[in-house]
């Protein structure tokens, strides 16, 4: 019998403890791995999220829609009637204007999130909105009517007054949308232009008291391209030529204000205390803002006043104290220069 050399000398005892102790962790550590795994691969997986959920999210980021004003109606029964009646219904039934059947919505903007949350901060209100806002949004109508060529550079627009702010948008009949007896517009602005109201109660101005005429006749709201939204008349000339025509000229002998200043150089229509409604009260005032103090080359030895030599006219004098006695016409003449005839 074969006997194999293997010495059991205490020497070889310790690395031989140390081999068997190594090779005993490997398989621990290897046992450890494939159970994990094991139990990795036993485990079910978490489920699939169910379409409801995955629908739930996106609904919330979605953008409201258009409902249609019937359905505004179920809550707004009295706007609605009289909105039938209202210029703007049309907006309602023809379909050139890309709002058929949802005119509330085509101002107050998709409806569906105020439906369903009936809060008022879920819906548009252009009365709420910043003037420009609100000019904005009429004007995506409005923008090429004559009648509105100068709004966004009128002095309302300026000043921050809307649209809204003289039109009644629900109300119904021709009547409702604006004012239009002479009266009620003259209430109308006489609500923010108090002080000028108030210069229709001195004795002599243009008869808007007693409803004779309203302030459109002079004024466009909307803008215009003469200073203080003045109407025009033919063309581009002052309104007041619509009622003053033999006024307008043109004249041979022109008068320098007339031409550069307007009437308003010399009148006040809004109230004065001339009968022929002047900026002062007495005519001679009115000439010597313009025709006082000229160039001369001495004073003269008689203190007559106001022009050049030869001087004329003693101011002193009654006579020369209404210079329309002598110069008739004031606003042009046809032949003379001095406005005599």
């Amino acid at each position: 019998m074969l006997r194999l050399p293997f010495r059991t000398d205490n020497r070889l005892a310790p690395a031989l403890a140390r081999r068997l102790a190594a090779a005993g962790l490997a398989l621990a550590a290897a046992a450890l791995i494939s159970t994990t795994a094991g139990s990795a691969q036993d485990k079910p997986a978490a489920p699939a999220a169910t379409p409801a959920a995955a629908e739930t999210k996106p609904a919330e980021n979605k953008p409201p829609g258009y409902v249609g004003s019937e359905t505004c109606q179920m809550c707004h029964e009295d706007l609605f009637k009289a909105f039938q009646k209202n210029p703007h219904h049309l907006v309602e039934t023809e379909k050139k204007y890309g709002h058929a059947t949802q005119a509330c919505e085509s101002c107050h903007g998709p409806g569906s999130k105020h439906q369903e949350s009936m809060n008022a901060a879920d819906i548009r209100n252009p009365a709420k909105l910043k003037a420009a806002e609100t000019d904005k949004l009429c004007l995506t109508c409005h923008l090429n009517q004559p009648t509105h060529v100068g709004r966004i550079n009128s002095s309302h627009a300026k000043n921050q007054v809307s649209c809204v702010g003289c039109h009644s948008i629900h109300k119904n009949g021709p009547d409702g949308l604006v004012a239009r007896k002479a009266t009620d517009i003259n209430q109308q602005c006489a609500k923010c232009h108090v002080d000028v109201w108030a210069s229709f109660q001195r004795p002599f101005k243009h008869r808007l008291p007693e409803g004779a005429m309203s302030c459109v006749n002079c004024h466009n709201p909307h803008g215009s391209l003469l200073p203080r939204s003045i109407q025009t008349a033919n063309a581009n000339e002052p309104g007041c030529f619509q009622c003053h025509g033999d006024k307008r000229g043109p004249f041979p002998f022109e008068h320098a204000p007339v031409r550069l200043e307007g009437c308003t150089a010399c009148h006040q229509p809004h109230g004065s205390a001339n009968p022929r409604m002047l900026t002062r009260a007495q005519v001679s005032l009115v000439c010597l803002e313009c025709h006082a103090n000229l160039p001369q080359t001495k004073p003269p030895a008689n203190g007559t006043l106001a022009t050049v030599p030869p001087a004329l006219h003693d101011m002193r004098s009654p006579r020369f104290q209404n210079c329309t006695l002598c110069h008739h016409q004031v606003h042009g003449s046809y032949v003379n220069r001095d406005f005599f005839k």
